[in-house]
């Protein structure tokens, strides 16, 4: 999704965010200044905002309307740099949580309410786990990479690799997770079917969220992301049964991996693991 244009820093006085508590000085501050936050960080930092700021939006805890304060006060709020914030904001812009008014601030969209509202009320609701989404996946994509291995394109091959070599070099988790995605949604592209490519997307979010955990975790990663370049490898030799079998095996890793964190909520998992991620590489 093209990212849109940054939004125009907001000076003006509002009140914080709904339910928000006052945060404590960050790791990275010196002297009340903040410090350069390294890259493993910075998506790590940006991920937990935005998710704690879209929750308040989809919940409903900051209403349709309401304008968010300013880049400097959600800075000061978070303890995050102002570049940071502008990540966030852009993110949620993207997703029509907000819109941005030039010169006005940034403001809580009346897209966001209705659909987005009744989906993250019914994810909520259920609380599924990552047990939940391998026993959904696994029947959904292998059927999925079947197809594609039959009717991929050079093109289709290539989004594959793309993603498979950015998933193999990143250096941080949540670049990790977003291509980890997008090598399934180019598989997905490459079956040929939009309805199977549509399904697979409308549970991307559980996915992130499972593909947060599996990538910054060497008991899962490490015995996971080779399953990526050798399911690559049968769709280039058109072998259907070879690629159906590795991709199961793939989506399957986790249930023998996860523990006790396969019976736990996704959202709850993934929340914690960033704060987890976070502490550890802040020396906390």
């Amino acid at each position: 999704m093209p990212v849109p244009p940054e939004a125009t820093p907001d000076q003006t006085t509002s009140s914080p965010v709904a339910g928000a508590e006052p945060q404590p000085e960050a790791p990275g501050r010196l002297g009340g200044r903040l410090e350069p936050v390294p890259p493993q960080q910075r998506g790590l930092l940006t991920e937990q905002i935005a998710r704690r700021l879209e929750h308040d939006i989809r919940s409903g805890d900051i209403a349709v309307g309401a304008k968010l304060p300013s880049e400097r006060e959600l800075a000061i709020q978070f303890g995050a740099s102002r570049n940071v914030v502008r990540e966030v904001l852009r993110r949620l812009e993207a997703q029509s949580l907000i819109e941005v008014a030039p010169g006005r601030g940034s403001f809580v969209s009346e897209h966001s309410s209705a659909q987005a509202r009744g989906y993250d009320a019914l994810y909520r609701a259920e609380r599924p786990t990552a047990r939940h989404l391998i026993e959904a996946r696994i029947p959904l994509e292998v059927e999925i990479i079947g197809l594609a291995t039959e009717r991929a394109t050079v093109a289709d091959i290539a989004a594959m690799t793309v993603a498979n070599d950015l998933l193999l070099t990143a250096q941080d988790v949540v670049t990790q997770a977003r291509a980890d995605l997008d090598f399934h949604d180019a598989i997905a592209a490459a079956s040929g079917n939009p309805v199977l490519r549509i399904m697979l997307s409308s549970i991307s979010g559980m996915m992130f969220e499972m593909m947060l955990r599996s990538n910054s975790d060497p008991s899962i990663g490490e015995p996971g992301v080779p399953h990526h370049p050798e399911i690559l490898e049968a769709v280039k030799a058109r072998d259907v049964d070879l690629a159906r079998h590795r991709m199961r095996e793939h989506l399957s890793l986790g249930l023998r991996t996860y523990g006790a964190d396969l019976d736990v909520s996704l959202d709850v998992m993934a929340t914690r693991h960033i704060e987890t991620l976070l502490r550890s590489q802040q020396g906390g």
